[in-house]
Formats: structure tokens, C-alpha cells, sequence
């Protein structure tokens, strides 16, 4: 009878251990809009300084739009930043721009897309106003942290009139989808 309760109660710790977890670094997450449902009204400055809205962005058939930490100082966002260099003309062929938005101010942008040869659209989000919009600000970090205000890194696949059609998005910040998903998503989306 001992043995029984006992086996019961590591059960139940086991159980509740799971129903409690946190997803695993790299594990699929769903965060901020829902797929169908429209973005909330989007402005932002590029890198040049311009104003930004969404009727300025998408391609024939939509736009990609990617949030990110920071382009000066989270070497996962830089490797990512570069990395998008590659899947810009797929998604072009195929009716689609690319645009990534940050916390990061203009100039921080611009010399990175110098520096990078980055050539897709950037976006600095002053304030975090979009990133609080889209519900995509990470929690870990308190006001006066120099993390304060940045998303959960996350990629939105927006048809031309800016409705959700797909998004990917991964626990933590190291692991983010890598060119071939977003292809993918691009492709099963079908705007």
C-alpha cells in the first residue's frame, strides 16, 4: 500500500511538472497576432529617418516582416540579419518583400545595413510602440536593462492588406527560423 501512495505521488509531481514547463529553447511558440486577424496599424522609421506605415512595404502578394532584438549588440539578430540576405530574392520571385523591425534607432540600422550589405528594408521601432502592439515584448528584462523593449524574436508572413497569414516564432532567442521555413510558410500561406 506504501509502495502504491508512493508511486502515486511521483505521478502527480510529474504530472504537474508538466503541465507547468516552459517550452524548450528552439520549440515552436505562438505570440502576438493570431493567423486571420489583421495587424495592428503599423508605423515606424527606416533607416534613412522616413516614416514608415505598412501601405509602404508590401510586395505584390505581401511582406515578410521580422521583429528582432538589435542589430548592435545581439549576435544572434546580426547573424539572422545577414542570413535574411538570402531568402530576400526567393521571396521577391515570389511577390514578397522583407522587412525587419527593432528597437534600434535609425543610425544603429543604417550602419549596420552599410557594414552588412544589407539592402531589405529595416525598421526602428522608437519606443517599442509596435512591438508593444503586436504583444511581442520579452518580460525578462526590467525598465533601465538595455534589453528593455525588445520583442521575442518572431516573423510574420502579412498579405498586401496586412492580414496574418502565417508566423514563426521560437522559444528563447538564439534559434530562429532559418530561410527554408520561412520559404516554406511563404508557400503554405498561398496570399
Amino acid at each position: 500500500m506504501l509502495r502504491h501512495i508512493f508511486a502515486l505521488g511521483v505521478l502527480a509531481f510529474a504530472l504537474g511538472g508538466a503541465a507547468n514547463a516552459q517550452p524548450s529553447p528552439g520549440a515552436p511558440i505562438d505570440i502576438g497576432p493570431a493567423v486571420g486577424t489583421h495587424i495592428p496599424p503599423l508605423t515606424a522609421t527606416d533607416k534613412t529617418g522616413a516614416a514608415r506605415d505598412f501601405k509602404s512595404l508590401p510586395g505584390k502578394r505581401g511582406v515578410v516582416l521580422v521583429f528582432f532584438r538589435s542589430a548592435k549588440w545581439c549576435p544572434y539578430c546580426q547573424r539572422q540579419l545577414i542570413d535574411l540576405k538570402g531568402v530576400e530574392a526567393p521571396l521577391a520571385a515570389r511577390g514578397y518583400s522583407l522587412a525587419a523591425l527593432s528597437y534600434d534607432k535609425p543610425e544603429t540600422l543604417a550602419l549596420f545595413a552599410e557594414k552588412q550589405g544589407v539592402g531589405y528594408t529595416l525598421l526602428s521601432d522608437d519606443g517599442s510602440k509596435m512591438i508593444d502592439a503586436f504583444k511581442l515584448r520579452d518580460p525578462q528584462y526590467p525598465a533601465g536593462n538595455l534589453a528593455y523593449g525588445v520583442p521575442k524574436p518572431s516573423i510574420f508572413i502579412l498579405d498586401r492588406t496586412g492580414i496574418v497569414r502565417a508566423k514563426l516564432a521560437l522559444e528563447g532567442y538564439k534559434v530562429r527560423p532559418d530561410n527554408d521555413a520561412i520559404l516554406k510558410a511563404v508557400d503554405a500561406a498561398g496570399s
